[in-house]
């Protein structure tokens, strides 16, 4: 399952058995992005490809292309806690591509299925 996770290559790095050979590099193309450090999902989901382009440059994130960004971006927020806000940017993406609907009704189901869950919560303790 890829939970909240939209990109495999640090889960990659941690297993990989090279790994414990190496030693970090001085070199500031391999230096963590602040951009890309800890983003909200909501943002990144409202990214156009010219930004997606622009902030991945010379990153091999780019190699997934946008339109695989944003399927794994809307998979990660059908895995997210209910919101209002999610639902709306998920609704907003409809219709752009068949691919990518596919995986935004999938979130949207999740969304209201978690929404329905915690209300369902809330009125079991009532």
């Amino acid at each position: 399952m890829i939970g909240n996770r939209i990109y495999g290559c640090d889960d990659c790095q941690f297993i990989c058995p090279w790994n414990r050979f190496s030693s970090l590099t001085e070199e500031p193309d391999f230096s963590p992005r602040a951009v890309l450090h800890a983003p909200e999902l909501l943002e990144l989901f409202g990214w156009d490809e010219a930004t997606f382009l622009r902030v991945t440059e010379g990153s091999a994130i780019r190699r997934i292309g946008h339109v695989r960004w944003s399927r794994n971006i809307a998979v990660a927020l059908g895995n997210a806690p209910y919101q209002d806000a999610i639902v709306l940017a998920l609704q907003r993406r409809l219709g752009e591509l068949p691919l990518l609907d596919v995986h935004i009704q999938w979130a949207l189901g999740r969304q209201m299925a978690l929404r329905q869950s915690a209300a369902v919560t809330v009125h079991s303790a009532q």
